[in-house]
């Protein structure tokens, strides 16, 4: 499974990949708006910002929801840098590009789904990414986990090639739930990966295999 970071923090991002088990990162609009990255050339300097630290796919999110203006942004933004891919909503002009990007040789990413219909859709078109978000599904009383785990089931049916990308992904026992179905990737914040260290048996164990050498050394 591939651990992407879901942020724009620039710091953040260096840490998660310092640690060895980064292979991408996602954005969107909120994120950079969160570390005060605004105005339309910044935010594409920031992308590449980003590639130049993450050696792998960085996803870029269009702000248009018609297919013209949609075309036009991805292109913009694949033309940054070969990490990027185009994140595209959704919607009935977001599968349009979608397919148009892939027919063009243009990664993408589908994100804001909430069914495995739509995950269909995307997968159709040849999304390169489609992003179900669990942590927004969970909090309208809906099992985000049991849509990854139909999806996984679909797109083994017949065998697309589309990576399911599990987003929202907020805390660890998300993460390795998802990894237990089958998820293809999985994006969350820089706690949710180091939170993946921690164990109380791990801090005691170390805690006296260092006490037991301190005796043995004094």
């Amino acid at each position: 499974m591939k651990f992407f970071i879901d942020t724009a923090n620039l710091a953040e991002i260096q840490e998660a990949n310092d640690l060895g088990v980064l292979d991408g990162v996602t954005t969107n609009p909120s994120l950079m708006a969160k570390e005060g990255v605004t105005g339309k050339q910044n935010i594409l300097d920031h992308y590449v910002k980003i590639c130049n630290i993450v050696d792998g796919d960085v996803s870029a999110e269009v702000v248009s929801t018609d297919f013209a203006g949609m075309v036009k942004e991805g292109e913009e933004l694949a033309a940054l840098h070969k990490n990027i891919v185009v994140k595209v909503p959704m919607i009935k002009d977001g599968v349009k590009a979608i397919k148009y990007f892939s027919q063009k040789g243009i990664k993408t990413n589908c994100t804001l789904v909430f069914s495995s219909g739509q995950a269909i859709l995307a997968a159709k078109a040849g999304a390169t990414y489609v992003s179900p978000f669990v942590g927004r599904l969970d909090d309208v009383s809906t099992d985000g986990l049991a849509l990854i785990e139909q999806m996984v089931q679909i797109y083994q049916n017949y065998d697309f090639e589309t990576q399911i990308l599990a987003a929202s992904v907020r805390h660890v026992m998300h993460l390795v739930q998802c990894a237990e179905i089958g998820a293809d990737v999985v994006t969350c914040p820089l706690n949710v990966i180091t939170g993946l260290l921690k164990h109380p048996l791990t801090d005691i164990g170390l805690e006296k295999f260092l006490a037991d050498y301190k005796k043995g050394n004094a």
